[in-house]
C-alpha cells in the first residue's frame, strides 16, 4: 500500500502519450531541410540498398529514412520527420513522412495496399 507522499509524488491522473525520440523536443513530427542525399547498406543478413537523408531539424543535424519506393529529394527540399526507425539501418531512428511538404507521395510503382502510411490518395472507385 503505497503513503500518502507516494500518492502525490506520483499523480494518478490519465498520462498523454508523447513521441519518445528525443531530437524531436516531445513533438510527434518536426519540420526539416534536406541537406545530403545518400544511399547505404544494410547489416547482415540484410541485403539492399536503401535510401536515407541527412537532414536539419532546428538545431541539429540528423539521419532519416526515405520510405517508400523512389523519391524526389534533392538538397533544400522541406520534409516533415516523424518517429520511426530503420530496423536494419545502425543510427537511423527517424522516417519522413510522405506527401508532406517537397516530399511526393508518387512512387514508380501503384500502391494498392498501405496507402495511408505512405500519404497516397484512397482509390477513387473504392469511395
Amino acid at each position: 500500500m503505497p503513503t500518502f507522499n507516494q500518492f502525490v509524488k506520483i499523480s494518478r491522473s490519465v498520462k498523454c502519450h508523447m513521441c519518445n525520440v528525443k531530437v524531436l523536443n516531445k513533438c510527434p513530427q518536426k519540420k526539416g531541410v534536406v541537406i545530403k542525399v545518400r544511399i547505404v547498406k544494410p547489416k547482415k543478413p540484410n541485403s539492399a540498398q536503401r535510401k536515407i537523408v541527412k537532414v536539419k531539424l532546428f538545431n541539429r543535424f540528423i539521419l532519416a529514412y526515405v520510405p517508400g519506393q523512389g523519391h524526389n529529394l534533392k538538397p533544400f527540399s522541406e520534409v516533415l520527420v516523424s518517429g520511426g526507425r530503420a530496423n536494419d539501418l545502425p543510427g537511423v531512428r527517424l522516417s519522413l513522412v510522405r506527401g508532406k511538404f517537397d516530399f511526393s507521395y508518387h512512387e514508380r510503382i501503384d500502391r494498392v495496399h498501405k496507402k495511408s502510411k505512405y500519404g497516397c490518395p484512397g482509390n477513387s472507385k473504392w469511395r
